[in-house]
């Protein structure tokens, strides 16, 4: 039953109700995908003139492509403005979890007209897997000045509380009342704090962070002018503590950080009260 106040159990052309990703993907392409089209949000579609129905865009081609294997609860949901683009505008991996709850477990968001960084890959050009297998410094460094988050290649379109608002009310018409994720970077968590999630693990990581921040703090205290990201100052805003964590001024590396969130709730998680806002043109 849905939870959400207006909300459905969806059904396919028969009027048979759909629990999953799995049940979805066994029906025709033509059907799912105009399922699958509500899960992005009325103004990505405005925003690049792209037509809700056919996926394609006001040059005929096609711009929304969906990978949803018959036999598989899965869903990859790409958008890209023009074949030959580096970037997809939109690029989204959800799951089926065993216990028929959801996985949100890739999004980002791109404004692809906006300049490039190359933060993910190294010096060498190779993809960095999220600066896992060598990181970019000089992008790195660029990125950070020009007021991105770390992994950043491009500005963001801040749209994720419009996407996220739509994939809600999505995972709510399947019946299902947890979704799961996990952030991979500390502004990525923090985010998700105000989208309503709570922590499996992480939380008390989370708020070690914050203490650590704070004037006298072992963190804090690191904050030495020893590397571009870890400026004393840094401290006051969720971009500067992302960038300080990034470049490694934890004891261990940013792990094993799992968040939930009951649909149509909002646990009210606060990780970093009193935090400064600043021109967030990276939002994503």
């Amino acid at each position: 039953m849905a939870k959400i106040q207006g909300n459905e159990q969806l059904t396919d052309s028969s009027g048979a109700p759909l629990h999953s990703l799995r049940d979805i993907n066994s029906l025709d392409r033509e059907e799912k995908e105009g399922i699958y089209g509500r899960i992005l949000p009325p103004r990505l579609y405005d925003m690049f003139s792209i037509c809700r129905s056919s996926y394609r865009g006001t040059d005929g081609e096609r711009k929304v492509h969906f990978t949803s294997p018959m036999g598989m609860g899965f869903l990859r949901i790409e958008v890209r403005l023009h074949p030959a683009d580096r970037d997809n505008v939109l690029f989204l991996e959800i799951a089926d979890t065993p216990y028929r709850q959801m996985e949100l477990a890739f999004c980002v968001i791109k404004n692809t007209a906006s300049y490039r960084y190359d933060v993910d890959v190294d010096l060498d050009g190779r993809y960095n897997y999220f600066a896992t297998a060598g990181r970019n410094i000089p992008e790195e460094i660029r990125a950070f000045h020009a007021g991105l988050y770390p992994n950043q290649t491009h500005r963001g379109l801040r749209l994720f509380p419009d996407f996220f608002a739509c994939f809600e009310r999505f995972v709510d018409s399947l019946g299902m009342d947890m979704i799961f994720g996990e952030p991979l970077t500390y502004d990525n968590a923090i985010r998700y704090e105000k989208s309503g999630f709570d922590y499996l693990t992480g939380k008390q990581l989370m708020m070690e962070i914050n203490e650590g921040f704070k004037p006298g703090g072992f963190l804090y205290e690191r904050l030495d002018g020893s590397t571009p990201f870890r400026l004393r100052g840094m401290e006051k805003t969720v971009r500067g503590r992302s960038w300080a964590i990034h470049d490694g001024i934890l004891d261990t590396p940013w792990d094993n950080i799992l968040i939930y969130k009951i649909v149509g709730g909002n646990a009210g998680i606060n990780t970093f009260p009193g935090r400064e806002t600043e021109n967030d043109i990276g939002y994503r």
